[in-house]
């Protein structure tokens, strides 16, 4: 297999040629774009509502109380009474942590619809430009998509270039729990593509639900595809720091604490995910097992050691993928840090042949999809190490009874 440690030399000079590029943007731009950043208006209108709503003549419960907290209250609820919720208080039911999912999948849907009407009257609005027009109506079609009824919308925020995070199996009763936590570009209108469809989120979880099935066939399995959190746009700014990751780290332990059941959880991070997953670590409950990182640009550390978590950290690169020319460095602030597919760092590393390229870790029929599958399984013993040998499965045996013989 290929070698993924870079010579020193080239390491220095491809960050200095980064580096001062970032320091032009930084001095034609300003650090406004990594500073600016605010509770959505519709999400935050809805928990301000909830906040002073009442039930049968009693208060909510504070729209920011602990997920068992919260957890209590439904369930001290009819199903009368917890749908009344959901209808008046969408947005903030349907993003709360805590909410049966059941109940949060009810609450996107009649959110979506309220955000699909908006859409159809901006489509017609003669104050918008034209490609404002139209981009409301791939909006309206979007939401449109996302309210089907076999669809189970766990995160949903229409505000800006939108939020949202689904759910494929059943979440409530899996025996394991995959998280994929996308990179850069990621919004409500690229959660989906139909070409080159497992490069988007949707795509990506749909292959790994699949893939861990054909794994595991007597394991329940359920995969979130997690794009509640603003990624960068671009390889601008946003992605040479770890801004838009620290909230995101915020928001996916916020979730990963109130998730149903006690199956253990693995996260898949892709490229700047893995800077989030890196980031979430050190916060990370004790169920997430398992942080497996694909084409990343740094986890903001040294080591997978100093990350601060018990999860196994594992990581793979395809030959062909061009993040492996990033300088992988950080300097005031910019850049990730080491290369997790070095051996300095400490990770075990997966073999990702016949990836495509930077964005095809997941597509069918890929060492790297069957390794990502498997490690959300827990089939261990089933994974493909890179470099020809074994080391990637050291101290592991005996700890799975699935996967492939």
């Amino acid at each position: 297999m290929t070698s993924f440690d870079t010579p020193q030399p080239l390491n220095v000079w491809r960050a200095l040629l980064a580096l001062s590029v970032v320091f032009v943007m930084l001095a034609t731009t300003g650090w406004t774009a990594v500073h600016s950043h605010r509770e959505t208006t519709a999400l935050a209108g809805s928990r301000a509502a909830w906040s002073h709503g009442r039930l049968h003549g009693h208060a909510l419960p504070d729209v920011n109380a602990s997920p068992t907290r919260l957890a209590r209250f439904f369930a001290s609820l009819t199903a009368h009474d917890r749908t009344r919720l959901a209808d008046r208080y969408a947005l903030a039911v349907g993003n709360m942590n805590g909410a049966p999912v059941a109940l949060r999948y009810q609450a996107n849907r009649i959110a979506l619809g309220q955000a699909r009407k908006v859409e159809l009257k901006r489509m017609h609005d003669k104050r918008l430009s034209a490609s404002g027009q139209q981009e409301a109506g791939r909006r309206m079609h979007r939401f449109t998509d996302l309210m089907s009824k076999d669809r189970q919308i766990l995160a949903f925020d229409p505000e800006g270039t939108g939020r949202v995070a689904e759910v494929l199996g059943d979440l409530t009763h899996a025996q394991r729990v995959s998280v994929v936590v996308p990179g850069v570009d990621t919004d409500v209108l690229t959660f989906q593509k139909t070409n080159r469809r497992y490069t988007a989120p949707v795509g990506m979880a749909q292959s790994l639900h699949d893939a861990e099935t054909a794994a595991a066939p007597g394991t329940r399995t359920a995969v979130i595809a997690w794009a509640d959190y603003t990624a960068p746009s671009g390889l601008g700014v946003d992605a040479a720091t770890a801004m838009r990751a620290d909230d995101g780290a915020v928001r996916l332990n916020a979730l990963l604490r109130a998730l149903p059941g006690r199956a253990p959880v693995a996260l898949f991070c892709h490229s700047y995910g893995s800077v989030l997953c890196g980031v979430a670590a050190h916060d990370l409950p004790a169920r997430v097992t398992d942080i497996a990182v694909a084409a990343s640009p740094g986890m903001r550390t040294s080591k997978a050691s100093h990350l601060g978590t018990t999860a196994r950290v594992w990581s793979m690169r395809d030959s062909t993928d061009w993040i492996q020319d990033v300088p992988y460095m950080e300097v005031g602030g910019l850049g990730h840090g080491a290369d997790p597919v070095s051996r300095a760092f400490g990770a075990r590393v997966l073999t990702a042949q016949d990836a495509k390229g930077h964005a095809g870790y997941f597509e069918p029929g890929t060492d790297s999809l069957r390794n990502l599958a498997d490690v959300g399984v827990g089939a261990y013993r089933s994974v493909r190490c890179a470099g020809d040998d074994d080391g990637c499965r050291a101290g592991l045996s005996g700890t799975t009874t699935t996967g492939r013989a």
